[in-house]
């Protein structure tokens, strides 16, 4: 059983940046793909960026591609997501999500085994 709690949120001006934290319970970095995905109220959860156990480099979402950065520390078994240049339709709550043995990107958010209860990103023009 993993557990994850996201912390980070807020709310920034357009153009800001926030980094989120994903701390999970027991060790992941060997075992799990890390993937992180928002939703905006009224909308379907969207896929922002994963990594998987393969140890390749992570993959994200067009629309977060070159501001976004998913990052570990292991010691910590923490996974960051380091947003810039925030826009207002990144607005929404963030989750981070643990999929076992995931040697593959993946990025349905229903193959994903455990999530955390989410952070609200809120980004003002």
């Amino acid at each position: 059983q993993v557990q994850l709690v996201e912390s980070g949120g807020g709310l920034v001006q357009a153009g800001d940046s926030l980094r989120l934290s994903c701390l999970a319970s027991g060790r992941i970095f060997s075992d799990y793909g890390m993937g992180w995905f928002r939703q905006a109220p009224g909308k379907e959860r969207e896929f922002v960026g994963a990594t998987s156990t393969s140890g390749g480099r992570p993959y994200y979402a067009d629309s977060v591609k070159g501001r976004f950065t998913i990052s570990g520390d292991s010691a910590k078994n923490t996974v960051y997501l380091q947003m810039n240049s925030l826009k207002p339709e990144d607005t929404g709550v963030y989750y981070c999500a643990a999929r076992r043995s995931s040697m593959f990107v993946v990025t349905k958010a229903n193959l994903y085994d455990y999530w955390g209860q989410g952070t609200q990103v809120t980004v003002s023009s």
